[in-house]
């Protein structure tokens, strides 16, 4: 797992020391998705040309590290930081090596070679980087890292090399490149790229790996869920605008709350103050010949509901210790308007809006299979007892990637819960296409509203547990058995005879908030 941010202005003067520190800051938000080596990327110069290569700062550590490093090298090149830019596109990266030890060498962005003419960022593995990295060198180009992603920007200038081999008139352009590259790619990635000889644009494509694009226009005229619409260049108005790249929206929040939550298959072109969507297909592609251009889409900006204030650690020395201390309001959320307390004659209940309409045929079911990863699948695991006493359906659990290595049977007439709480995880997206694929009723559950997993199941529980920024899940991880519960209770409404059984329950639950956290900080000390 590793960060993505990137910010381009337009028709907005920023310094480059602004700059600087708006990339600084979003990788600072996204220090826990990677703290072993970080860096950004650029421009040398505020002119548009192409022959200005790009400045690339990479530094072994975490992102402080590279602040140091990055200063001390500007102090010592005179970099001017005054340097006011109308429009520049910056990339920055913080990783968690796979492939290659941490060094500066091994960190991103990872470049095409000397010159920079292609700047990649990536989250993700790719498969097949050994039969790519064959290829390349024998067409001539050098290695420096150990690193899967070299390959990209490699790749990609050798593609714009043959392309531009007879000269003539013809200009390829920058998506063409990239569209070719991701037609060669196998394995999950997201990716930004920036070239020098496509100045002040930027590229973004995923599979498998979560990416946002957050939309700032600086005189209000965007009105919200606005449309990009099937034109080259949708938004292209002259007004000021900025946009981030980001793996997570923690990173996106301070400056916008307009995001767009990028697709399997999507590129995403910034060019001109304009953004343009196309959509990529791998079959399609495979049998391609030359470059292609796909067809534009049109896709609608949502509205994140999540403040700054969540973001931040406030009083709490660590993350992870505020999320211990935010338990006991988490939980609250996440039962809040779910769990009905009853009345006079009336039974206590529970209501899952996004449930409701599908409990005839999860009761229905000749199983029920939570699939998940690390914590989710331990949450899941905790919550089967009373979800197996309950429901009175034989409930079963897989781990994501171990379902899709051995390919183990999903039934039509089985329910599948996909449990994840980012909803971006990759082998949990993968078995959900499986399960979708064998004709499963699909659920999710999740704490990201609009996430790929919330997509693509038929129906689903958001946990609402807010903001989870810690390694180490808590408050989700709480409130994951607890929505598990609340479905346990949902499925055996029906069942009389543990009737009160399931009211003592939700009475447990109701009483749940209020245990006090264990004071763990004195523990330690």
């Amino acid at each position: 797992m590793c960060g993505i941010f990137a910010y381009l202005n337009y028709n907005v003067n920023k310094e480059r020391r602004y700059i600087i520190e708006v990339l600084f800051n979003g990788l600072r938000r996204l220090e826990y998705r990677g703290y072993d080596s970080a860096g950004i990327s650029i421009d040398s110069s505020s002119s548009s040309s192409s022959s200005e290569s790009p400045l690339v700062f990479r530094q072994e550590g975490n992102i402080d590290s590279l602040v140091r490093s990055v200063y001390e090298e500007v102090a010592e090149t005179e970099l001017n930081l005054e340097e006011s830019f109308s429009v520049h596109a910056g990339i920055a990266h913080t990783r968690w090596a796979t492939h290659g030890e941490p060094a500066p060498r091994n960190g991103h962005p990872q470049s095409s070679g000397v010159g920079n003419d292609f700047l990649v960022v990536h989250n993700g593995v790719v498969t097949n980087f050994e039969v790519l990295k064959e290829t390349l060198v024998r067409q001539g180009f050098t290695f420096e890292s150990e690193t899967d992603t070299e390959v990209i920007p490699k790749l990609a200038k050798y593609v714009f090399d043959k392309t531009n081999e007879g000269g003539g008139d013809q200009t390829v352009t920058f998506s063409q490149i990239v569209i070719e590259v991701m037609r060669h790619l196998e394995g999950a990635y997201a990716l930004v790229f920036k070239s020098r000889h496509y100045p002040n644009e930027l590229i973004a494509c995923k599979r498998g790996s979560p990416l946002l694009l957050g939309v700032k226009e600086l005189t209000g005229n965007m009105s919200n869920g606005s449309l990009f619409h099937q034109t080259e260049f949708p938004t292209k108005n002259g007004q000021p605008k900025e946009f981030f790249f980001s793996s997570d929206a923690h990173a996106l929040v301070e400056h916008t709350k307009k995001v767009l939550v990028i697709e399997d298959g999507e590129v995403v072109h910034l060019k001109e103050g304009a953004v343009s969507i196309l959509k990529f297909d791998y079959d399609k592609a495979k049998n391609a010949v030359g470059l292609t251009r796909p067809a534009s889409v049109q896709r609608a900006l949502s509205i994140l509901e999540m403040e700054v204030e969540q973001i931040n650690k406030g009083t709490y020395e660590h993350y992870m210790q505020k999320e211990i201390h935010e338990q006991p309001e988490s939980l609250k959320t996440t039962m809040r308007g779910r769990l009905i307390r009853g009345g006079f004659h009336k039974a206590k209940s529970v209501l899952l809006g996004g449930l409701k309409d599908h409990l005839k045929t999860i009761r229905r079911s000749r199983r029920i299979v939570f699939i998940g990863c690390g914590t989710s699948y331990n949450a899941a695991l905790a919550a089967r007892p009373i979800l197996e006493e309950l429901s009175g359906v034989p409930v079963t659990l897989e781990i994501a990637s171990d379902l899709l290595d051995r390919q183990g049977p999903i039934y039509r007439e089985d329910t599948a819960v996909f449990v994840s709480q980012s909803g971006e995880t990759a082998d949990t997206l993968h078995a959900l296409q499986y399960a979708l694929e064998n004709g499963a009723l699909c659920v999710g559950i999740t704490n990201t509203v609009g996430s790929a997993i919330a997509r693509n199941t038929h129906c689903g529980i958001h946990i609402n547990a807010g903001c989870e920024i810690g390694v180490a899940s808590t408050k989700a991880y709480t409130s994951q058995i607890v929505v598990m519960a609340m479905m346990a209770l949902a499925i055996g409404d029906d069942t009389i005879s543990s009737l009160s059984r399931r009211e003592a329950i939700i009475d447990g639950l109701f009483d749940l908030p209020s245990i006090s956290i264990l004071p763990l900080d004195k523990i330690c000390h």
